[in-house]
């Protein structure tokens, strides 16, 4: 006969050392994602994959959750360090002139969702000096009425 639950639990979910159960680190994650992205177009040119980088800008407050929350010495400096070297990826293809709108609008809503993240979680507060970091690097692309980019409306929240 068991003698409790949470002794049944344990003998079938050991608990894991840290070695084991490492913390996650946005700013390595997005460094592995860019790797892994293709490096030449036929035609020779070096490509970013769009899509794929909005998929990764838009796990940006989960990470900001995840990184704070497993490793609260070092979480945010690792959280930020992903998420900048997005948005730099962002301006870099503004530069090139290849960054579509919808780039555009997934940092700005991952800024939004950032900003909302540290606002709603208790030790969070300290990230939207970040957020407003990036914010200021975005806005420095909009068209001068602040609110378009190459004349089409940018997500605000």
């Amino acid at each position: 006969m068991s003698t409790g639950l949470a002794e049944d639990l344990h003998s079938e979910f050991p608990e894991l050392l840290p070695e084991q159960n490492p913390p996650t680190n946005y700013g390595k994650f997005v460094i592995s994602m860019l790797k892994r992205m293709p490096r030449d177009t036929p035609d020779g040119d070096q490509s970013i994959d769009q899509a794929q980088l909005r998929k990764c800008i838009s796990l940006s407050s989960s990470f900001l959750v995840t990184d704070t929350s497993m490793d609260p010495e070092h979480g945010i400096n690792t959280w930020f360090m992903g998420f900048s070297r997005l948005i730099d990826v962002v301006i870099a293809l503004h530069a090139r002139g290849e960054l579509d709108i919808e780039m555009m609008n997934a940092a700005s809503k991952a800024c939004s969702e950032c900003w909302s993240a540290a606002g709603a979680w208790k030790g969070l507060e300290e990230s939207r000096e970040g957020v407003r970091k990036v914010v200021g690097k975005l806005k420095k692309l909009l068209d001068e009425n602040g609110r378009t980019y190459r004349g089409e409306r940018v997500y605000a929240p």
